[in-house]
């Protein structure tokens, strides 16, 4: 007998589209179904698969995905977490407006577009989700939002998808039109991920914030030192980021979050093997390469940086977007 579809799916039809025709879905079974019947999937894993054509996009392998998930789950970026969502409880409209109440109520596992007294449940999106970190740490401080993530790597998606309880999860491709509805989110994270400006203004409400994470200049510069191989990051990077966001976005604040992030060998591998430099270097080797730095006489216990440029985005459009792919009614 094959598993129920997993409530945080079901909750989110409301907004999810199909990436064919933008039509409203459907759970037929075991499956997603538009009126056209394009028909997707559920994974045993619980994601579904909302990808173009045969799906056949490339994201983390096995090995990148599982180190991923080890050293996010170590903690060791939990000051990043939380400073992602202390920057959405300060510019996400919509995630104060929906603070939990004195009683401590919160939104059911797997609601849809409204809570029980009618009024709009606020939706976080993660682009480029992989494990559900962050997005299970944004529902985990919003216990009234719900979320959808996506991701290209079939692996990251099955760690995801047992992320969190609200936590709805599908492949996507960020390079393609979103299967989501116009003006359907709140809060859209980025966090070390490609961006799609042209799609995250449609998809975002218009007092919906867009969040991005990337490296400053000194991000895991001891690391990079110790491990040759591993890519430093552009000095053009942050440039080509407000090139490509200022047409469809305003910079409402930045800010860096910046400390000191203790590793042994285990971890410190696991971060080399996530890396987009993973594919380039030999992580094996890195054990013994700390161990040497660890013996050598002037030797303090090592540390690498965790250096990253956050920032808040306010949609910039005048008038609607020209889309077919709206939200459905809410309290439906």
């Amino acid at each position: 007998m094959s598993a129920p579809a997993p409530p945080a799916l079901i909750g989110a039809l409301d907004v999810l589209r199909c990436p064919q025709c933008g039509a409203t879905l459907e759970l037929v079974q075991r499956s997603l179904r538009c009126p056209q019947r394009h028909t997707y999937d559920l994974a045993r894993a619980g994601y579904v698969s909302l990808l173009r054509g045969n799906g056949a996009i490339s994201g983390d392998d096995d090995e990148m995905a599982r180190a991923r998930e080890r050293f996010l789950a170590s903690g060791a970026y939990r000051p990043l977490l939380e400073a992602i969502t202390d920057l959405a409880a300060d510019t996400v409209p919509a995630l104060n407006a929906a603070a939990p109440s004195p009683a401590g109520s919160t939104v059911s596992e797997g609601v849809g577009g409204s809570d029980r007294a009618g009024s709009r449940v606020p939706t976080v999106l993660d682009a480029g989700c992989g494990p559900g970190y962050y997005l299970s740490g944004m529902l985990d401080r919003f216990p009234t939002a719900r979320g959808i993530g996506f991701d290209t790597s079939a692996r990251s998606l099955r760690f995801a998808a047992r992320s969190h309880p609200r936590a709805a999860v599908h492949s996507g491709d960020v390079f393609a039109p979103l299967p989501l509805a116009d003006g359907s989110v709140d809060a859209l994270l980025d966090v070390f991920a490609p961006r799609n400006p042209a799609e995250f203004v449609r998809v975002l409400h218009p007092e919906g914030r867009l969040i991005v994470a990337r490296p400053a200049a000194e991000h895991l510069a001891e690391l990079r030192a110790l491990v040759p191989g591993m890519v430093a990051v552009d000095p053009q990077k942050e440039e080509r980021l407000h090139a490509a966001l200022d047409p469809h976005f305003d910079l409402e604040t930045q800010r860096t979050v910046r400390c000191a992030v203790p590793l042994d060998a285990a971890s410190a591998r696991d971060l080399v093997a996530m890396t987009p430099s993973a594919r380039h270097i030999d992580a094996a080797a890195l054990p013994e390469r700390l161990e040497a730095l660890k013996n050598s006489p002037s030797a303090t216990p090592f540390t690498v940086t965790l250096s990253v440029l956050l920032s808040s985005h306010r949609p910039r459009r005048t008038a609607p977007p020209l889309s077919r792919w709206t939200a459905e009614p809410q309290g439906r």
